[in-house]
């Protein structure tokens, strides 16, 4: 039985980083792989560009960036993290975790670490495990991330994949709100396993050399855009709605959209389905691809730093993605960046 007096701590976000690699692969760089052209990807996907890692860069070395990026938007010390939750798909190597290489890499020394798989809804359900922790009191300062390497998991000559994906990484700081203001305001979380098959990358492993072979496939994303499509425009703007029902809000009383940076077709049906206005969708896929978790982090800075974010802002932050996985989280912003200027 649950007990009526138990009080919970108020959430909030105080900081927020990204990293997005240097090297920039346009459409014109992808028409030289596949049959394809600037005109055609743009019209269908709105993406103009995407940026990849090169050399030796990894997700583990991308989080941290991003995490050093969150720690100082925030004035916090890495010691004084006491919870990593890293949300990705293609980490560097199933284990260890790309959270406890952050941790290490970082000097995150006091903190818990594990990762988190939902796809490209990742940083929603991040973000709610995160307000839990908090808000029990078992954790005080938790440091999100989200971080993807799309492009060493693409067929570069298939051309209905390989012109979406970028790589990138995005960070948050969640702690108790030191003002008794809460503001996470809700949170609805979805999965559909079903239709897991629509959007998936297979992990190979050969069986034991004493049992019959198995047959192996190629390590690359397999996506059915169609359906994706469908599920994605069908499922998200309930979802929004649902979230603004469970914080008390209506759609007049939501300031900005930030969705997944999964297409622009995609955000534009379900902008139109909402009713909202072009100028409250916040978008940029254009110039980095879908970034998967990272996206809603890189979309969300990125309009913090040109001054449209403004504090008290109320924003939905929604995902959907392979799983397949959805969900919504109502934010009200009011993060100060605590950087040297």
């Amino acid at each position: 039985m649950m007990n009526d007096n138990f009080s919970f701590n108020p959430v909030t976000i105080t900081g927020i980083g990204r990293y997005i690699p240097e090297t920039v692969i346009t459409n014109e760089d992808i028409a030289k792989l596949v049959d394809t052209n600037d005109e055609w990807i743009t019209s269908r996907t709105g993406i103009k560009q995407r940026r990849v890692v090169s050399g030796n860069q990894t997700a583990t070395s991308m989080a941290s960036k991003a995490a050093i990026d969150a720690l100082e938007f925030a004035g916090v010390k890495a010691d004084e993290i006491d919870l990593i939750i890293v949300a990705t798909s293609l980490p560097d190597s199933l284990y260890p975790s790309t959270a406890c290489e952050v941790q290490a890499e970082i000097g995150a020394v006091n903190a818990a670490a594990f990762n988190i798989v939902a796809a490209c809804t990742g940083l929603v359900y991040g973000l709610n495990i995160a307000r839990n922790f908090i808000m029990t009191g078992t954790y005080k300062k938790v440091l999100l991330l989200g971080v993807d390497v799309h492009s060493r998991f693409l067929d570069w000559n298939e051309r209905s994949t390989c012109i979406l994906f970028g790589d990138g990484a995005g960070a948050l700081i969640l702690e108790q709100s030191s003002d008794g203001r809460n503001d996470i305001l809700s949170v609805d979380m979805h999965a559909n396993g079903e239709k897991a098959g629509e959007l998936s990358i297979p992990l190979n492993g050969k069986n034991c050399p004493l049992v019959e072979p198995n047959e192996t496939k190629q390590q690359y994303v397999n996506m059915n855009g169609k359906e994706i499509y469908k599920f994605a425009v069908s499922v998200v703007p309930r979802s929004i709605k649902d979230a603004l029902i469970g914080a008390g809000l209506s759609i007049e009383g939501l300031d900005y959209l930030i969705p997944h940076q999964a297409n622009m077709r995609i955000i534009s049906s379900i902008m139109d389905r909402l009713g909202l206005k072009e100028d409250q969708v916040i978008a940029n896929l254009d110039k980095y691809g879908n970034t998967s978790t990272a996206s809603i982090c890189v979309a969300l800075m990125e309009e913090i730093l040109n001054g449209k974010i403004k504090q008290d802002s109320i924003m939905a932050m929604c995902g959907f993605g392979a799983g397949l996985t959805w969900g919504t989280a109502i934010v009200r912003w009011r993060a100060k960046d605590k950087r040297k200027k």
